[in-house]
């Protein structure tokens, strides 16, 4: 274990550490003096500061805002986690008690998701930790980890197969694919034939402009071919183009069992066998101790394992 150097540390200002992330998260001085509740000229004088402790500019003016250099992208990391466990250290007091805590937890997921977990997470919420609250955004597997590494989310939830060391994953519950569709619009009833399935246009949920999905590569290995005549980001519009719509769309079962009961519509095996996932909770390791992130986790794969979660 390294010695704490007691005679250099003293030196150190840990507010230049707060001062530091908040202009790396803001990547602006009037943003970051706001964020921690000083003046601007106050911030300023931090950064001068935080430039000669470590020898370099740290941040310098672009078209979009205050860009950081490489040495304060590699002091990133390491000055974050510091700041937590000295937050979880000293401010949580060593305990944690929901029904008086005031926290918000940014976690980013796929919208499939959100509808599976976060209504039955909200109301154990309300009832135990009505102090804490969630913000939400969407998650793309490409940059789920770099906002994880620079603290704009606190919690990730989705299929995640990368990750560093300093990477946390815990596994929540593995689905499969179904498909979904009208029988009103199709003139079908489920169980789909192969011939019925590729008979119709289908709709393809993508974060990209990529046209080809886990379905396509499946089909592409016995040289088969689908017609998908939409793409969306999301599934909050599907349920409603697919009961006006002579398409369907091949979805995560817990979500197509959702909006089956919800828009009178069908469901049913897809004719080809598909790959099952894992969705999972992921977290950097400077949250692993932190005693509301680890309540949170706990909650969240209770949750999980209710039957209020049975779609």
């Amino acid at each position: 274990m390294m010695e704490i150097d007691h005679t250099n540390l003293s030196r150190l200002d840990l507010n230049l550490l707060v001062a530091f992330d908040a202009l790396l998260s803001e990547r602006s001085v009037t943003k970051a003096a706001s964020r921690v509740g000083l003046g601007q000229s106050a911030m300023s004088h931090n950064l001068a500061r935080l430039r000669r402790l470590f020898g370099d500019e740290l941040f310098t003016r672009g078209a979009d805002g205050m860009r950081p250099t490489p040495r304060a992208l590699a002091l990133a990391q390491p000055v974050q986690e510091a700041l937590r466990k000295v937050q979880s250290a000293v401010l949580q007091g060593g305990a944690f008690n929901p029904a008086t805590a005031n926290r918000v937890f940014r976690i980013g997921l796929a919208d499939s998701i959100e509808v599976a977990i976060v209504p039955a997470l909200v109301e154990r919420l309300q009832t135990l930790a009505p102090g804490v609250s969630l913000r939400l955004r969407p998650a793309n597997r490409g940059d789920i980890l770099q906002e994880l590494d620079s603290g704009q989310l606190d919690l990730g939830i989705g299929v995640f197969e990368h990750g560093q060391i300093y990477h946390f994953r815990r596994q929540l519950y593995t689905d499969h694919f179904l498909c979904l569709f009208s029988p009103e619009q199709l003139g079908l009833s489920p169980p789909l034939t192969l011939e019925q399935y590729l008979a119709f246009p289908h709709i393809l949920t993508s974060l990209t402009d990529d046209t080809r999905g886990v379905v396509d590569e499946a089909l592409a290995k016995r040289k088969l071919r689908r017609k998908v005549v939409m793409t969306t980001p999301g599934f909050l519009a599907v349920p409603f183009v697919v009961r006006r719509s002579r398409v369907m769309i091949t979805m995560p079962s817990r979500l197509a069992h959702y909006f089956a009961e919800a828009f009178s519509l069908a469901t049913s095996p897809v004719p080809i066998k598909l790959p099952r996932f894992t969705i999972s909770l992921l977290w950097h390791a400077s949250f692993n101790q932190d005693l509301s992130h680890m309540w949170l986790r706990q909650t969240i794969a209770s949750l999980v394992s209710e039957d209020s979660l049975e779609l």
